[in-house]
C-alpha cells in the first residue's frame, strides 16, 4: 500500500497508484456525506433525537445510560461518542452526527486494508469506490446516530485484519490482538445485535487462525475482553427484572410481527428489495425492475464466491498458514452474509414492510468484496486473454455487471444528491422553525406525537419539554419518562399537532367550541393549541 521513502534524512511514506487513488475516492466520499451531515441530510427524527438528548445528559454528568431510553437491547456507544462534542458545542444535528462520519471514514480504510490483503490492489479500489457513492438508504444508516450499525461494521473488519494477520504471523504482539479481538466482540453485542451472524463467523475464523494458543493466555483475554466490552449490558441485565432482561425483551419484539407469509413473499421482499436498497442501488421509496436485478443475482455471487474461496484454500493447502488466512476469511464473509440474509427473510417485516426494514441489511457492504470478487475474477481473466471462448463470454458478462452496477450506484446517488434532499430540507427547516417559536413565545410544557417530541426538545435544548401520545390523545412511546412527568405537572400544557392529522382532528374534537377560542397558532405547518385549562383526556 505505501513504501518508505527517504527525504532529507527522514523516512516518509509513499502511496503507491492503487493507494493513492483509493485515497481520493475515499475523500470525494467523506466530503460528500461532510456536506449532508452540514445541511443535516437525511432528516433527523425523534429515534435520532433520543440518542442526541441522551448524548446531552451524558456530557452533562445527568445520566449514564445502558441501551436507549425506553429498551433493553440497543447500546448507546454513539451517544457516549458525540456526548463531549454536544457538551462543548450544544445540540445540533451536524455536532451529533460528525463521530459517526468519522466512523464511517473508519470503515473505507479498514475495508480497503481487508479486500487489498485478500484479494488485489486495483479491486479493493474500486471497492472503495463503490462505498463512496450512496443513496439515502445507504447514508441513511452511514450518518444517522440511530444506534449499532456505524460501529459495528468497523469492529467486524478490524476483526477479521486481526485474524488474517494472527495466521500470517505478522502481528507481534499477538495475546494482545486477540483481546482486542475479544473486546471488539463484546463492544458489538452491546451495540446491535444484528451484527451477530458476522461475528459467529469472524470467531470460526479466529479459532481456525490460534485454535491451539487459545487453550493458554489468548483465551484468557480473548474472553476478559468480552467481558469488559459487553459488561455494560451484563450489568443492566443483572438490575433489570423479570422479562425486562435484554433477551427477553428483543424476544417480545420480534414475535409481534404477526401471521407469518409465505416464504416465496419474504424472500422476494428481502432479495429484490432489500438486497438493492441496502448497496444503494434504489431510492428510497423502492426498486423498480430495472433495479432489481442484482437482488436476483446476489445469491449466485455468495455460491460462487463460496466456491473460490474454496478453491483457493485447497490451492495453498501445502503452503504456509498465511496463504490460507485469506480463502478462510473471504468464506467468513460469504457465511456472514447468506445468515445475514436468511435470518432478515424469516421476519414476516421482510415481506409486509421491506423498504422500511432494508436498513436491517445495511450490514450486507461488510460482504461486498467476498460477493464481487468473483466478478473481478472472471472480467480480469477476460481482459488478459488467459481463458478460452466461454472463459471470455463469462468474462465480458461480468465486466458488464460490474459496469452496470457502478452506473446504477452512480445514478441514484446522483439523483439523490441533486433532487432528492429537498423534502428533507424543507421537513429539517419547518422542525426548527417551531423550535424557534416555542422557545422564544412558548408554551414551554406540550403534548405532541412521538415524531414531533423528542427532536422539538432536542432542537430547544430541552427549553421546551414535551410529553408523547398517540393518535387517540393517550399515554404514548414516552422513552425518557422525566419528560412526561414535568408536563404532566405543567399547569397550562400546551399541543402540537400537525396540521390537519389525524391528531389535530380529535383535538378540536375533543375542544369543541373552545378550539376557536383557544389560543393556537400555525407554525412550519404545526398547529400549537394552548388552552386557557389543561386539557388531559386520559385522567
Amino acid at each position: 500500500m505505501s513504501h518508505p521513502e527517504q527525504h532529507r534524512g527522514r523516512w516518509r511514506p509513499r502511496l503507491d497508484r492503487p493507494a493513492l487513488v483509493a485515497l481520493l475516492f475515499g475523500l470525494a466520499g467523506i466530503g460528500y456525506r461532510l456536506v449532508l451531515t452540514l445541511y443535516t441530510v437525511p432528516v433527523s427524527n425523534s429515534d435520532e433525537a433520543t440518542f442526541g438528548l441522551a448524548a446531552l445528559h451524558i456530557g452533562q454528568g445527568r445520566e449514564r445510560p445502558i441501551f436507549l431510553y425506553g429498551q433493553h437491547y440497543m447500546g448507546m456507544l454513539e451517544s457516549y461518542l458525540a456526548a463531549p462534542l454536544v457538551a462543548v458545542a450544544g445540540p445540533s444535528w451536524p455536532v451529533l452526527r460528525l463521530p459517526m462520519l468519522a466512523l464511517y471514514a473508519v470503515f473505507l480504510y479498514l475495508i480497503y486494508r481487508l479486500t487489498r490483503r485478500l484479494c488485489t490492489s486495483w479491486f479493493a479500489v474500486f471497492v472503495v469506490g463503490l462505498l463512496a457513492l450512496g443513496a439515502e438508504r445507504v447514508v441513511r444508516d452511514q450518518l444517522t446516530v440511530v444506534g449499532g450499525r456505524p460501529e459495528v461494521k468497523p469492529a467486524v473488519l478490524l476483526m477479521l485484519l486481526i485474524t488474517v494477520g494472527l495466521a500470517a504471523g505478522t502481528i507481534r504482539h499477538r495475546r494482545l490482538a486477540v483481546g482486542l479481538f475479544g473486546l471488539l466482540v463484546g463492544f458489538a453485542v452491546w451495540s446491535d445485535w444484528l451484527i451477530l451472524p458476522y461475528l459467529a463467523v469472524a470467531g470460526l475464523a479466529l479459532l481456525w487462525a490460534v485454535r491451539r494458543q487459545l487453550l493458554g493466555w489468548s483465551g484468557l483475554l480473548l474472553v476478559a475482553g468480552a467481558v469488559v466490552g459487553v459488561a455494560p449490558m451484563i450489568v443492566d441485565n443483572l438490575r433489570a427484572g423479570p422479562g425486562a432482561d435484554s433477551l427477553s425483551v428483543f424476544r417480545e419484539i420480534s414475535t409481534k410481527a404477526g401471521p407469518l407469509p409465505p416464504w416465496s413473499e419474504r424472500i422476494r421482499g428481502g432479495l429484490l428489495e432489500g438486497v438493492p436498497l441496502a448497496h444503494g442501488l434504489c431510492q428510497v421509496d423502492g426498486c423498480g425492475r430495472w433495479q432489481q436485478w442484482f437482488g436476483v443475482l446476489y445469491p449466485v455471487l455468495l455460491v460462487a464466491g463460496a466456491v473460490l474461496a474454496v478453491l483457493a484454500y485447497r490451492r495453498a493447502a501445502t503452503g504456509p498458514r498465511g496463504e490460507r488466512a485469506g480463502p478462510v476469511v473471504q468464506l467468513a464473509l460469504v457465511a456472514g452474509a447468506a445468515l445475514t440474509l436468511l435470518s432478515y427473510v424469516r421476519s414476516p417485516l421482510a415481506a409486509t414492510s421491506p423498504l422500511d426494514n432494508a436498513r436491517y441489511l445495511s450490514v450486507l457492504q461488510l460482504s461486498l468484496p467476498a460477493v464481487l470478487w468473483p466478478l473481478w475474477v472472471a472480467a480480469m481473466a477476460c481482459w488478459r486473454g488467459t481463458v478460452g471462448a466461454l472463459g471470455r463470454l463469462t468474462g465480458a458478462l461480468s465486466a458488464v455487471v460490474l459496469a452496470a452496477l457502478t452506473a446504477t450506484t452512480l445514478v441514484i446517488t446522483v439523483l439523490f444528491a441533486t433532487t432528492g434532499t429537498t423534502a428533507s430540507r424543507i421537513e429539517e427547516r419547518q422542525a426548527r422553525e417551531l423550535a424557534t417559536a416555542l422557545r422564544a413565545d412558548g408554551p414551554h410544557e406540550v403534548y405532541g406525537d412521538y415524531w414531533t417530541c423528542n427532536r422539538l426538545i432536542f432542537n430547544t435544548d430541552e427549553k421546551v419539554v414535551c410529553g408523547v401520545l398517540d393518535g387517540n390523545l393517550s399515554p404514548g412511546q414516552n422513552r425518557y419518562r422525566p419528560y412526561w412527568r414535568q408536563v404532566g405537572q405543567a399547569q397550562r400544557p400546551g399541543y402540537v399537532v400537525e396540521v390537519d392529522s389525524p391528531m389535530d382532528r380529535r383535538l378540536r374534537k375533543l375542544l369543541a367550541d373552545r378550539a376557536d377560542s383557544a389560543p393556537v397558532r400555525e407554525v412550519g405547518g404545526y398547529r400549537v393549541y394552548h388552552p386557557d385549562t389543561p386539557v388531559r383526556p386520559w385522567r
